[in-house]
């Protein structure tokens, strides 16, 4: 069965940096597209960044261009959320989503703050 399994969340001051993983299995993996989401308490759940099969096109919402990066390693079957200069209003709960799937991760929660 598709499982998606987050990784690397955590407690990181205004400024620090992050770098979330997922690991994939149940499907073939580089066949699909990947994105990452994330949920603030409170409010809806969002696409931060999305990223192609093969990794040829990345896509990014305005609040996190410039600092963060989404990259995949096809043959680990794993996608990555890089996070740099990281802010109060990023913390959330981070998910890994194959949209073709409409399968979720459980989500890691990241935390910014002073």
């Amino acid at each position: 069965q598709v499982q998606l399994v987050e990784s690397g969340g955590g407690l990181v001051q205004p400024g620090g940096s992050l770098r979330l993983s997922c690991a994939a299995s149940g499907f073939t993996f580089s066949n699909y597209g990947m994105s990452w989401y994330r949920q603030a308490p409170g409010k809806e759940r969002d696409m931060v960044a999305g990223i192609s099969n093969l990794g040829g096109v990345r896509n990014y919402a305005d609040s996190v261009k410039g600092r963060f990066t989404i990259s995949r390693d096809n043959g680990k079957k794993m996608v990555y959320l890089e996070m740099n200069s990281l802010k109060a209003e990023d913390t959330a709960v981070y998910y890994c989503f194959v949209g073709r799937l409409g399968a979720w991760g459980q989500g890691t929660q990241v935390t910014v703050s002073s």
